[in-house]
């Protein structure tokens, strides 16, 4: 499975603010761009943690794009996939409805009645015992034939893929503001890296709205 991370970053890092609120960071042509690459994908992934601050529907939004997918025997939508150890995903979550498959990574810490709810609502990938394991999760989505998987976020998803090695491609688009705050969540929370830090090679650097797009390959040497 080929992994392309993507997010929207300010000036100093950060995804939004202290506050976890929604910022705009990027503009129109940043949103079309993002939409033709949800476009290209087999499946969208959000960590639950963005799925309760802003309960993304992670639909592609072009009617022309939709089309294209259907003239190449594909759904409108990619699927959706939600990572979320403990099944916190709310049953009436955007992400849910029938606009396209959803697959919810849950661990065996998540209690059974709650995967007995979510299972009316998406189809489980059960892998890990307190925490998804990502390896494991993705290989069961590659099962199902997801060979390009965008990840749209939030920091601690994207650390945890990074740590696990299953990235292969960043795009971040930066965007011409500070947010600031030693608590606002920033391109890779999580725990950080201390040694053996995930090494990028810089592919492209496209000016966008008025911020830039960055695009690297990560370097797994």
């Amino acid at each position: 499975m080929y992994v392309i991370v993507n997010a929207a970053a300010s000036a100093d890092g950060k995804l939004s603010s202290r506050r976890r609120e929604q910022i705009a960071i990027s503009g129109a042509d940043d949103f079309a761009r993002v939409d033709r690459l949800r476009a290209e994908s087999d499946a969208v992934a959000v960590g639950v943690g963005t799925v309760l601050a802003d309960d993304p529907h992670l639909t592609v939004k072009d009617d022309e794009l939709r089309a294209q997918r259907r003239e190449d025997s594909r759904p409108a939508n990619p699927a959706r996939v939600v990572v979320d150890s403990s099944g916190r995903t709310p049953t009436d979550a955007a992400i849910l409805d029938d606009a396209a498959t959803t697959y919810l990574c849950l661990s065996e810490a998540a209690p059974v009645d709650r995967r007995m709810e979510l299972a009316e609502e998406a189809e489980l990938v059960t892998a890990g015992d307190d925490r998804v394991d990502l390896l494991r999760a993705f290989a069961a989505l590659q099962e199902q034939g997801i060979e390009q998987l965008m990840v749209e976020g939030g920091g601690e998803l994207i650390f945890s893929l990074f740590e696990a090695g299953l990235v292969d491609e960043l795009r971040v688009f930066v965007g011409p503001t500070i947010i600031g705050g030693r608590d606002a969540p920033t391109l890779a929370d999580g725990e950080g890296f201390v040694a053996k830090f995930p090494a990028l090679d810089l592919e492209a650097v496209d000016r966008l709205d008025d911020g830039v797009v960055l695009t690297w390959r990560v370097d797994d040497r």
